[in-house]
């Protein structure tokens, strides 16, 4: 792995020490927010994670080579080249991007496997991949590593964009626990709640760390799905929310964008829609997941 991978010396000497790390997607810099925004969420999310005691490590790829922790300048390079030659990297296109010496942005799915081999056990993100509206077959990678690798993921849920009862379904199939931080109803990403239940709520960093630390000492070879809701203040009205998908929804099929492209051209259509609100609640529950799974990594770093 010394070849592959590239450790940034503060996310080295944190896993070195026991510390608590978090680790961070790039397909939010790349895919999922226009520039600057898409950079200005990154750093944020970052500076989100270190008030909470932990550090952070962005993940992503440049020139074939895996960095666990991107510095200011690598997260700048990504961002400017958005909507460009960026492969988004799920579990299928690690090998491809880094055989090709390409530059990947890491999926939910992606970034999993990067921060399980690099021995980091928590990831925050936006919003997982899900069952897609209207296509039932159509389902993010993200479901099934959440089922096969032991990684904590904290989140608002699942996008709004998805069909949620079937993501739902798709979990527990999965074997995966989905647990309420603060909330007994699994949040809908830009909106606080989604009608549908959670397995476990959970209201301290502490009992969160503490179920990790089971699944840990059972040796489950699958993650585990903290959701937490997106704060009140930045929350997207959900039936502005709900016209708005079904609009892009309607739109995305009309014009036969489906597979990989449909969630970021959808989150986008999204945008216009709500004249930005949705954008506005991204950046808020980014920062807020940040934080929280930042308490999580300090409260399970205690434990050891």
């Amino acid at each position: 792995m010394s070849e592959t991978f590239c450790y940034h010396p503060d996310v080295a000497a944190a896993l070195a020490d026991g510390g608590p790390v978090v680790a961070l997607e790039s397909t939010v810099i790349t895919h999922g927010l226009p520039y600057p925004q898409n950079v200005a969420a990154a750093m944020a999310m970052e500076t989100a994670v270190r008030s909470a005691g932990a550090v952070p490590a962005t993940i992503g790829i440049i020139q074939g080579q895996v960095y666990i922790g991107l510095d200011g300048d690598q997260i700048e390079y990504l961002g400017q080249r958005a909507g460009q030659d960026v492969r988004k990297c799920s579990r299928r296109d690690l090998p491809l991007v880094l055989a090709c010496r390409g530059d990947g942005a890491t999926t939910v799915a992606g970034t999993m496997i990067l921060a399980h081999l690099a021995g980091i056990e928590l990831f925050a993100t936006g919003g997982i991949g899900g069952v897609h509206r209207g296509h039932p077959f159509d389902v993010s990678a993200d479901l099934a590593e959440l089922g096969r690798t032991p990684v904590t993921v904290i989140s608002s849920g699942a996008k709004s964009i998805l069909d949620l009862p079937a993501t739902r379904e798709v979990l527990e199939t999965n074997g995966v626990p989905v647990i309420g931080y603060g909330t007994d109803e699994m949040p809908a990403f830009f909106a606080p709640s989604s009608g549908l239940p959670v397995d476990l709520r959970l209201d301290t960093p502490e009992s969160a760390a503490a179920v990790i630390a089971a699944r840990r000492r059972l040796g489950l070879q699958s993650g585990l799905l903290i959701t937490v809701p997106v704060p009140a203040a930045a929350a997207c009205d959900p039936e502005e929310l709900e016209a708005a998908i079904s609009q892009a929804t309607q739109e995305a099929d009309a014009q036969g964008i489906h597979g990989p492209a449909a969630t970021p051209w959808l989150l986008s259509r999204v945008v216009t829609l709500t004249d930005g609100r949705s954008l506005e609640a991204n950046a808020a529950l980014l920062q807020n997941n940040g934080r929280v799974a930042g308490q999580i990594a300090a409260a399970l770093a205690k434990q050891h």
